[in-house]
């Protein structure tokens, strides 16, 4: 026993016994020297004074297997010294039993690996970094066996490690080199070293690669040479990029013999110019300027002369101020001073009688003390200008020819679905089987309202839409759209939301932003068919006078609202194009090509811009900058559809041209308890109102037939009755026919088509 004892005190390993609940019952002199702790330190504690906390999990599970008999071998693991630092640590634990064989406890013998590990992390890090190298690392024994190959080398010359390791180094050297491979070899014994040797050598496939070498000797640790690593570059690309430069110099070299020999022959030309001069049939004078500051022709060709309608003696030798009218010399003057002061090219355009001239003036270098002098050319280009037109024109005509193809393309379809339903409908109800006529009335209503909405979005693009804009906060608004955004986008694109703080106020058509942005989104969507991220971001903006300009809207205030996807992007004959009508990039039946011209009209008709930020492959961004809001919130009213609250017998007079449309209104406002009178035109409306018959509500087409619209009606009827109360019902659009969207109290508008509820409740908000 005492034999064991000093065993166990004098071994290397430290020697630790505990019970089962963790308690160390003994403690060696190793361990003291490994951990840092006494025996009377230590002894009496737990045994996870030496474990770090993220390793306890570790030392629950080696007691749960020793309270099971079992022993846990070489484990190599992290313990804590007495002063913090932690060490690397193999343990071998084994259990304790009594007389009776229970298990009362454990015997744990620890060797400190710290200084293996470190050396084994080291060599791993070291061929970790061997093997990232951009450059071929090679090793080779004495005699130029090849015995290590890494990435580099395999993707260098093609072979893998299995393959060249333990074959000769001449394997990748061509036989007219292998002399170089013998003077390396015999630098590398004397303990030499090659750098930057530049030479060829052969890959797998039989390709020759330039390549530079640098060349070590590999000595042991007496200092004997026993092998060499070689780090090769290739260097093909520099030897072609260096043969190229040397193939430019001589061309360069060359052209410059062209240019010298050229420059003789236009020597040559330029004692005849006189000629070019005066055949010319551009305008061309050299002007000279004078002490006292003034500009005066010295060379004037015909051409300049026809110009202006004036003879040479006209002409030649007087200042500007002489030969031009005062406004006209003083325009030529300023252009030709800016010409001066840039030392540059000044191109202007002028009119001159019926034509439009194109002219530049151009500086000449003189000698210094010389003055400076002008060159002036000009052409007429009121031709080409004329031809400019009648392109634009042609380009017009094409793009309103595509516009009226796929518009009539899409509501054939969508009156199709209409007459069609309707039809059946109307064939069911003549069998007596009206019951089954629902689902056809059902959808002529689907295929009417798609056509409304293609209305809707024809009169965006044209920014002709009738627009009821309000005070608006786009983060409310937004924020209120997030979860049918989210459920538009789908589960594998993450949709955020980032409303700025303290957000202005824009004053928009609600329902029309949110149209606009649902577009963005869908858009979005669709450019991330793998999934991705949706922003919707707002931002308060100031635009200066630069930026303006940039943005092609006014300086100022504005919101910003931006939808970005991190999708495939634009390219940028998609982006120039991107806000034409029917243009899409989307397979033929699902998209019409009207989404982004919608949303470019709308932003526009509300004053602000629309912008596209985009790069292929790495996303899209789009921004629509509305103007802001000055004045007060307000209330910002959701419209609901619900059923129309009944009237009290008010009397409501319908004027359209449409009959179909009277009888419709009318038969909505009877069933609601309204007393209804019909006019035909505002002639017909005028004599009723002129009658003095009681009217509590006016409702009118805004384009009706005759000398009088409905917007003049309103105005006139209102000049006999100051209180009367007018609603506008349009299809037409036309918003300067009711005041570009200014309407006066007591009035409102509702654009066609509408729900037959949405008008009894705007006639009963009206008249409450």
């Amino acid at each position: 026993m005492q034999q064991l004892a000093a065993i166990v005190a004098s071994t290397q390993d430290a020697i630790i016994s505990k019970d089962l609940s963790g308690t160390i019952l003994t403690w060696n002199t190793a361990a003291e020297r490994i951990f840092g702790y006494k025996a009377e330190e230590i002894v009496g504690k737990s045994i996870y004074t030496l474990i770090p906390p993220d390793r306890e999990s570790d030392e629950d599970l080696i007691l749960e297997r020793i309270r099971r008999g079992e022993r846990v071998e070489h484990y190599e693991t992290v313990r804590r010294r007495k002063n913090g630092s932690l060490i690397d640590v193999a343990i071998t634990v084994s259990p304790l039993f009594d007389n009776e064989g229970n298990v009362i406890g454990a015997s744990k013998i620890a060797r400190d690996v710290s200084e293996r590990t470190l050396a084994d992390r080291s060599a791993h890090h070291l061929a970790a970094i061997i093997e990232s190298s951009e450059d071929a690392i090679i090793s080779k024994d004495t005699n130029g066996i090849i015995q290590t190959w890494n990435q580099s080398a395999e993707r260098l010359f093609g072979y893998k490690p299995e393959e060249i390791i333990g074959k000769p180094v001449l394997t990748l050297i061509p036989p007219e080199r292998h002399h170089e491979e013998d003077t390396i070899l015999g630098k590398v014994r004397r303990g030499e070293r090659i750098e930057h040797f530049e030479t060829v050598r052969r890959t797998k496939d039989g390709r020759l690669i330039d390549i530079s070498l640098t060349v070590s000797p590999i000595k042991d640790r007496t200092g004997k040479v026993i092998g060499a690593s070689k780090i090769a570059r290739d260097i093909t690309d520099k030897r072609r990029a260096a043969a190229l430069l040397e193939e430019q110099a001589q061309r360069l070299a060359a052209l410059n013999e062209e240019l010298e020999r050229r420059v003789e022959e236009r020597t040559a030309d330029l004692r005849n110019i006189q000629t070019f001069y005066v055949h010319s049939s551009e305008c061309h004078a050299i002007l000279s300027r004078r002490p006292d500051g003034r500009f005066q022709y010295d060379e004037v060709n015909p051409a300049t002369l026809n110009l202006y309608g004036m003879s040479r003696e006209q002409v030649v030798g007087r200042t500007t101020d002489e030969v031009l009218p005062p406004e006209r010399a003083a325009e030529l003057n300023a252009h030709l001073e800016a010409s001066l002061q840039a030392n540059t090219p000044h191109s202007y355009l002028r009119k001159q009688g019926d034509s439009v001239v194109d002219a530049v003036a151009t500086p000449i270098p003189v000698e210094p003390g010389q003055a400076p002098r002008v060159a002036v050319t000009a052409r007429d280009i009121s031709e080409r200008q004329s031809l400019e037109e009648q392109l634009r024109q042609a380009q017009k005509m094409e793009a309103v020819g595509q516009l009226t193809g796929g518009l009539a393309h899409d509501f054939n379809n969508l009156l199709q679905g209409i007459i069609g339903a309707l039809d059946r409908a109307q064939h069911r109800i003549q069998q007596g089987r009206a019951s089954e006529a629902d689902r056809f009335i059902g959808a002529a209503i689907e295929s009417a309202n798609r056509a409304a909405s293609l209305t809707h979005r024809l009169l965006a693009f044209s920014r002709r839409q009738t627009l009821d804009p309000r005070p608006t906060d786009a983060n409310r608004l937004i924020n209120g759209m997030e979860d049918l955004i989210n459920r538009t986008a789908g589960p594998n694109i993450a949709v955020e939301v980032v409303g700025a703080a303290g957000l202005w106020l824009t004053k928009v058509d609600a329902p029309q932003l949110e149209s606009a942005v649902l577009n963005l989104a869908i858009n979005a969507r669709d450019a991330m068919p793998e999934g991705g991220k949706l922003t919707i971001e707002t931002a308060n903006k100031w635009l200066d006078e630069r930026a303006a300009q940039d943005h092609d809207i006014p300086p100022g205030q504005y919101v910003s609202v931006c939808v970005t996807d991190t999708g495939v992007g634009m390219p940028p004959e998609v982006v120039a194009r991107a806000f034409d009508p029917f243009f899409t990039t989307k397979p033929i039946g699902q998209g019409t090509g009207l989404g982004l011209s919608m949303v470019y009209g709308f932003v526009r008709q509300s004053g602000g811009q629309v912008r596209i930020y985009t790069e292929v492959g790495k996303g899209t961004t789009m921004c629509l900058y509305l103007p802001r809001y000055f004045g007060d919130a307000g209330e910002i009213d959701a419209a609901t559809a619900h059923e129309p609250d009944k009237g009290f017998g008010e009397t409501v007079m319908i004027v359209d041209d449409e009959a179909t449309v009277r009888m419709l209104v009318s038969e909505v406002l009877k069933e609601n308890s309204y007393r209804v009178l019909e006019a035909y035109d505002a002639a017909s409306a005028m004599k009723v109102l002129e009658s003095g018959q009681p009217v509590d509500l006016l409702i009118t087409d805004v384009g009706l037939p005759g000398s009088m619209n409905g917007r003049q009606l309103a105005d006139a009827a209102r000049v006999r009755r100051p209180e009367l109360k007018v609603l506008f019902i349009t299809g037409f659009a036309e918003n300067a026919a009711v005041g570009n969207g200014h309407l006066d109290p007591g009035m409102a508008i509702l654009t066609k088509p509408f729900p037959m509820t949405t008008l009894a409740n705007k006639v009963r908000e009206m008249l409450g």
